[in-house]
């Protein structure tokens, strides 16, 4: 668990950097194109982070949920996954 955490935290840190470095490009009017590989940088780390964060919760909670004895929390787990999913399908 620690070294998920680690992980995690490590990406966080990743993309405050890549954050910080377009606001110091943003500010010295750094050409357009140099800002967007950056922010295009930021969007991949956050991703990396999403599927960390994801794998994590199936491989605890979800599966916890399901194997459980409880069908409302395997119901809240697969409720909650599908709201996250179309959640992210109306941002695209």
């Amino acid at each position: 668990m620690h070294e998920q955490k680690q992980q995690l935290m490590n990406r966080l840190k990743t993309v405050e950097g890549h954050v910080r470095g377009v606001q110091r490009m943003v500010e010295d009017d750094a050409y357009c194109i140099d800002i967007l590989k950056q922010t295009q940088a930021i969007q991949r780390a956050l991703e990396k982070f999403n599927s960390l964060i994801l794998a994590n919760h199936l491989n605890g909670c979800v599966t916890t949920a399901l194997r459980g004895e409880q069908p409302d929390e395997r119901e809240r787990v697969v409720h909650e996954l599908l709201q996250v999913f179309d959640a992210t399908n109306r941002l695209s």
